[in-house]
């Protein structure tokens, strides 16, 4: 794996603690004395990819990875994770909020074909599987087929992609609270869609992860139920790698700062006071400028 200067010695074993190390957790055996149908499977890691760099991948998904015998990946996996497992059968299940390579069902049956041909299956996600990577329905297939698996968690975007542009989430006498919610709701779900209204003042911070599109209708419907409209806001995009670039402003003006600074997806945005913090914490991208700056 390729190693960015900036960053020194090789990502996934940087900054270990010191003393005795704990005992290996032992890989997934290729052939589990589970079975389907009196056939010995394989098994399924679904595995967090991180925010971008490929570097801050745990230790042990990149374990995983290298063993595999199929790797089933979405579109923000960073190609050179895919080199890791050079001998492993790659599948794309490319996922953007427009379009899908393969609908979800189509990817639940896959690992389940894979893992029961007694194979070593990693399902690579960007981010965390669990956090809106529709992890918990591959894990309720698995386990529904009765195929070996586990999760191992990946550093979601929603802290990461902050972090790299110097705002922390919470910071004392600043913000104590925050909330990660999705920004991509579709009009025909009834079910689970954001409650604007109650979120506008409940917590100090609010992550929007997916929600570029719709961001002016955030905005407002974020003002419209109590949250100033001079409230900081940072939009992340590619957060955490060489095309990281941040976009900082109000409630009010962010949307047309966004069209301004032709923003694409994959975009975090931040909102909070705590987003007036990079002005000091920025250490990864360019200098940051303050929020009522014109770039």
């Amino acid at each position: 794996m390729r190693v960015d200067p900036r960053r020194g010695a090789s990502p996934p074993f940087r900054n270990l603690p010191p003393g005795p190390a704990a005992p290996a957790k032992p890989a997934l055996e290729p052939r589990s004395t589970a079975s389907y149908s009196g056939v010995r499977v394989g098994s399924v890691a679904l595995v967090g990819a991180g925010p971008g760099d490929p570097g801050l991948i745990t230790v042990r998904g990149l374990e995983l990875l290298r063993r595999a015998d199929v790797v089933v990946y979405d579109r923000l996996v960073d190609r050179r994770l895919l080199a890791e497992a050079p001998r492993a059968r790659r599948i794309f299940a490319g996922k953007a909020s427009s379009a899908h390579a393969l609908p979800q069902e189509q990817i639940n049956a896959l690992l389940v074909r894979h893992a029961r041909r007694g194979r070593r299956v990693v399902r690579l996600k960007g981010g965390d599987p669990f956090v809106f990577g529709r992890g918990g329905e591959e894990a309720e297939a698995l386990a529904r087929a009765r195929i070996p698996f586990e999760v191992v968690p990946g550093v979601t975007s929603a802290i990461a992609a902050p972090a790299y542009a110097g705002i922390p989430l919470t910071h004392r006498g600043v913000a104590s609270s925050f909330a990660v919610v999705t920004g991509h709701e579709c009009a025909s779900e009834s079910q689970g869609r954001v409650d604007w209204a109650r979120l506008a003042t409940a917590v100090d911070t609010l992550v929007v992860l997916m929600g570029l599109e719709r961001l002016p209708q955030i905005a407002r419907e974020l003002v419209a139920h109590g949250r100033a409209a001079a409230t900081p806001v940072a939009l992340v995009r590619w957060g955490s790698t060489d095309w990281q670039e941040t976009v900082v402003g109000t409630l009010a003006d962010i949307a047309e700062r966004a069209r301004r600074a032709r923003l694409e997806p994959p975009v975090v945005t931040v909102i909070g006071d705590v987003v007036a913090l990079r002005e000091r914490l920025a250490w990864f991208d360019e200098q940051a400028l303050p929020i009522g700056a014109v770039r």
